[in-house]
């Protein structure tokens, strides 16, 4: 039985997107025979059993895309999945080159959504991604960060570029970017992916018995 989750709609085009998703982070790092590995599959079913479809990503998670990649396409579900990833180096070349890495190691012809890690070259990776989008290959443009010593400079790109989709952190023990990042993106018509919503899980483990 398929139960189908809240959406909210991305402002840039107005497609719905489902209110959870899932994170690669540890969990996709997982190699092949192992048993954590073999419970992944079952991980992507109920995601998208319930409805979800955001499957976030990154180049830095070790074979997370991989991972992820491999059991899209055994399970035939790349068409289920609205793929995010992101691009964290310096330069031009090398940052098409990660990009490219991530095309291969998903299994994709086309990310939904290549997000500019924590800033880093930015202004360099977002005209590479933009690139990506104007061919077809990438379907929406974003940044991320998760330091908030960080959210003056995630503020001002904000108010500089057009973006579909800011990554921040946010949570009940977390509120810092509802000051001033959160209304912003409101403002300016950018989606944001909410990173930590249990506060890396520390909420949840608060509640444990």
């Amino acid at each position: 039985m398929t139960h189908f989750l809240a959406t909210r709609p991305i402002p840039s085009t107005g497609e719905a997107l489902p209110v959870i998703g899932c994170g690669t982070y540890i969990g996709f790092d997982r190699a092949p025979g192992t048993p954590a590995y073999a419970e992944l599959p079952g991980v992507l079913d109920a995601l998208f059993a319930a409805g979800g479809s955001v499957l976030d990503s990154s180049p830095m998670y070790g074979r997370a895309e991989t991972t992820a990649g491999e059991l899209l396409a055994a399970a035939g579900s790349h068409s289920r999945a609205f793929i995010a990833t992101k691009v964290w180096t310096r330069g031009r070349e090398a940052g098409l080159a990660q990009m490219e890495q991530s095309f291969a190691r998903l299994a994709t012809a086309r990310i939904d959504l290549m997000q500019v890690h924590n800033l880093v070259d930015w202004r360099v990776q977002l005209a590479s991604v933009r690139r990506l989008k104007d061919a077809g290959r990438v379907r929406y443009v974003g940044i991320t960060h998760y330091t908030a010593s960080s959210y003056p400079e995630v503020e001002s790109v904000l108010r500089a570029e057009k973006l579909d989709f800011l990554q921040i952190n946010y949570a009940l023990d977390d509120r810092a970017a509802a000051e001033r990042l959160l209304p912003l993106a409101q403002e300016r018509g950018v989606a944001v992916l909410v990173n930590q919503p249990f506060g890396g899980g520390g909420l949840l483990r608060r509640l444990a018995g």
